[in-house]
């Protein structure tokens, strides 16, 4: 089988999250990923230890990837490193500002050795600018960017509970490398590109940006209820919880007339307009409530299919597990681990018809830095 990037070399000096998930989903499409690890570890390997032995975010984000140690305080270290970009494809690194340029391998540096390399750097904020020294981790870049502002209810923020600023700077990585190859293929030069969690995660935040900075107001924190649109959220019913969401007046008159069982709710004056009904909400509520009190879940959702109004339940990760659609599609798989367990993980969300993606083993401490070296020619 021939994946997309099979024959492509990828050299990442990575820790954490952001580089190991822009390099793992460059593994999965056939990419080589050679992953620089110091004597102790990738420091995300001791996050925890909840799958059988072995961290949750190095399971993730790791697979398909041949570990290599290197001394990097040491000549023979950094010899080796160099060796290694000068003959790869790309070069990723989210070491800290200033920490590969101190080893001499700056972009400038790397191209020289390199000119068809595409070199990457993933930081919290970016060269230049007061904050470019500054620590970065993914809840304060939360912080900064005004996630936790618009995140949470009216009397408290509340952080997203996955790496969110982490994982969007991975992905533009990991596109932003494969637009260069495309680019290269034309032009037979390499590029350097620079990804910033700060500017990764700001791109997420440009819609309620562009409310606030244009509408006079932010929105507000609202939960579990969208900020701006109603009804669109969780309600109560008699034995549970159903989430769904109204997107046009369409919509609106169907769930008055088949949810609600009531048509004239629809004509109320309260509730006629989106923006109406965003500012009766207490109202709007209220009168949902009166239904949904009345009726199980399996009702509920009943009637919304029937209506044709988008709704889910709130599942936890062991209900998501058992998500009867991943199922159907067949979209789990066994990963190997070094100890020769195995982690049930989920394929990649691209499905294609020409190849499947690479969903190999997660690579033991240095597992492979006799052979990469010796391969490569060097000591």
């Amino acid at each position: 089988m021939v994946r997309p990037l099979d024959g492509i070399t990828v050299v990442s000096l990575e820790q954490a999250v952001a580089a190991p998930f822009a390099s793992r989903q460059l593994s999965d499409l056939g990419a080589r990923v050679i992953k620089i690890e110091r004597d102790a570890g990738d420091f995300a390997r001791a996050y925890d230890t909840k799958v059988h032995g072995e961290a949750s975010y190095f399971v993730w984000i790791n697979r398909n990837k041949e570990s290599v140690v290197l001394d990097l305080k040491t000549e023979q270290g950094i010899a080796a490193l160099r060796g290694l970009v000068s003959q790869a494809d790309v070069f990723i690194q989210n070491l800290a500002p200033g920490a590969v340029e101190r080893l001499g391998l700056s972009a400038a540096q790397a191209l020289e050795l390199n000119p068809q390399l595409i070199y990457v750097s993933i930081s919290g904020y970016g060269r230049g600018g007061e904050y470019e020294q500054k620590k970065a981790y993914d809840l304060l870049v939360q912080c900064e960017t005004g996630l936790l502002s618009v995140t949470g209810t009216p009397g408290a923020p509340a952080k997203v509970g996955i790496s969110v600023a982490d994982i969007a700077a991975g992905m533009y990585a990991y596109s932003g490398v494969l637009s260069a190859l495309i680019q290269r293929g034309r032009t037979g030069n390499g590029d350097v590109l620079e990804i910033s969690m700060l500017e990764a995660l700001g791109e997420w935040m440009s819609q309620p940006y562009l409310y606030a900075e244009y509408g006079g107001e932010q929105q507000p924190r609202s939960g579990a209820q969208h900020a701006t649109i109603a009804p669109y959220g969780p309600f109560n019913t008699n034995d549970g919880t159903v989430f769904f969401g109204i997107q046009n007046e369409r919509e609106w008159a169907k769930f008055c007339e088949i949810v609600l069982q009531d048509e004239s709710v629809a004509a109320d004056s309260r509730f006629n307009a989106g923006a109406i009904r965003v500012q009766n909400r207490p109202a709007l509520h209220a009168r949902i409530d009166e239904v949904f009190s009345s009726i199980s879940s399996v009702e509920a959702l009943s009637r919304l299919d029937e209506a044709g109004i988008a709704n889910a339940q709130l599942r936890d990760m062991r209900q998501f597990s058992a998500h009867p659609q991943l199922e159907a599609r067949h979209r789990w798989r066994e990963v190997e681990l070094p100890n020769g367990e195995n982690a049930r993980s989920l394929i990649p969300p691209v499905t294609a018809s020409s190849y499947e993606a690479q969903m190999g083993a997660i690579p033991a401490l240095g597992a492979h830095t006799e052979a990469v070296l010796k391969e490569f020619g060097l000591n």
